[in-house]
């Protein structure tokens, strides 16, 4: 994609989440324009520590995405990871006056090592992976989950839902996995942070375990972020969730 499209500069990244019994990791980089970042979110939901780090620094090796392996090297983190195969589902969606893509999948298993000073772990879990590029209007504002679980009845679920980009009401990235397939679900309502409505009815509650907020300001470039890592209740595609872990996201962004 050229930078500018229209006049709307290009934003790309790639965003891995593991959602595990013990821990919840996610890692980042980013671009917007000739600018770039990398972040990494760990939570021990033991003890309800959380470590995190963001890097403006060009260049960064703090994150490294190689293929289907994710590696963190940073100060009080080191990770090893590997990401499983999952259906995804691919889209693109009109944004201003140009266009946004995305790659998403859900319910894909990830296994390695993470260490920080003092602990190891050794992680089998699943996660979620997001790919995405786009001229993407000049502010944009959205709410997003997205996470794994299993219903009453044994099946395997995941899910990616969103409200504010990417969410016309067909061929949206809006996906919830039932035993590795994806479907599309209607458009949805976040209430807050708090919980998601679905448009069949049913509804998703969240309970956070941690918070992660990141607010910038380089005049030009302005960003609200609100990020969560926490457990879900309630019914995904006609299937009561069991089980839930996941995240929910708020972005609100000038760029």
């Amino acid at each position: 994609m050229p930078l500018l499209d229209h006049g709307q500069l290009r934003k790309r990244w790639r965003y891995v989440a593991l959602f595990d019994e013990e821990l919840m990791l996610c890692a980042a980089r980013a671009e917007v324009g000739p600018l770039s970042q990398s972040f990494w979110i760990l939570l021990d939901r033991e003890s309800g520590r959380q470590w995190e780090h963001a890097s403006l620094r060009p260049g960064s090796r703090e994150v490294v995405f190689a293929g289907r392996r994710l590696e963190l090297d940073a100060e009080g983190l080191r990770a090893r990871l590997e990401l499983g195969d999952a259906a995804p589902i691919e889209t693109r969606c009109p944004s201003g006056r140009s266009w946004a893509w995305t790659r998403k999948r859900a319910g894909l298993s990830i296994a390695g090592t993470i260490e920080v000073p003092g602990r190891h772990w050794r992680v089998e879990g699943r996660g979620v992976e997001d790919e995405s590029a786009g001229h993407h209007q000049r502010h944009t504002s959205w709410r997003w989950s997205a996470g794994v679980g299993r219903s009453v009845d044994g099946r395997d679920l995941a899910w990616n839902l969103v409200e504010g980009i990417n969410d016309p009401p067909r061929g949206s990235e809006r996906a919830i996995w039932v035993d590795g397939e994806p479907q599309e679900p209607a458009p949805v309502a976040f209430g807050e942070l708090a919980a998601i409505a679905l448009g069949d009815g049913a509804r998703l509650d969240f309970s956070p375990e941690s918070e992660h907020a990141r607010d910038e300001n380089f005049l030009l470039l302005r960003s609200r972020y609100r990020h969560r890592f926490g457990t879900f209740k309630g019914t995904l595609a006609g299937h009561r969730l069991a089980e839930g872990l996941g995240v929910m996201e708020e972005h609100d962004a000038l760029w």
